[in-house]
């Protein structure tokens, strides 16, 4: 028989930066954590220090989606009263074993939730919801350009 874990993380990309939405501050310092994504040894990338909660349910999964709603970055535009000011990334880990043969696998999913582009002038985005604009638009520009390159 195979026997699976699952467990999911959920972050955001607000302004150039990364912030976890489960567990945004440290633990021990109380302070809003500092996250940035690294090469992992074996391939691949990862956030140290990002909250991986074990699930069992779709149930626990919507409370972490729940938990992470709560502390997201929104705001208000002259276009859109609840505008998410950042891109959310939900990542499903997922770890499996095999009990006969021992043998091992892991896969991740990432379902992401983009923040829409937006054109200042009709938005009327000022001072900070301005450079949040900018930072979406921007972001989203250099996303196109990435899966312009895969289909070329």
């Amino acid at each position: 028989s195979v026997e699976y874990e699952i467990s999911v993380s959920l972050l955001e990309i607000y302004n150039e930066s990364i912030r976890d939405l489960v567990e945004p501050n440290d633990v021990s310092s109380g302070e809003a954590k500092k996250l940035d994504v690294k090469m992992a040894p074996e391939g691949g990338t990862y956030v140290p220090s990002l909250a991986v909660v074990a699930v069992a349910s779709m149930t626990e999964v919507l409370g972490v989606l729940k938990t992470g709603e709560g502390n997201r970055s929104v705001g208000c535009t002259n276009m859109n009263e609840h505008s998410s000011r950042s891109h959310m990334i939900l990542t499903v880990h997922v770890k499996s074993r095999n009990s006969a043969t021992g043998a091992r696998g892991f896969g991740k999913m990432h379902l992401i939730d983009l923040a829409g582009s937006e054109r200042v002038g009709k938005s009327g985005a000022e001072g900070a919801r301005l450079k949040e604009a900018q930072n979406i638009n921007k972001s989203l520009s250099a996303l196109g350009d990435c899966v312009q390159s895969l289909v070329s």
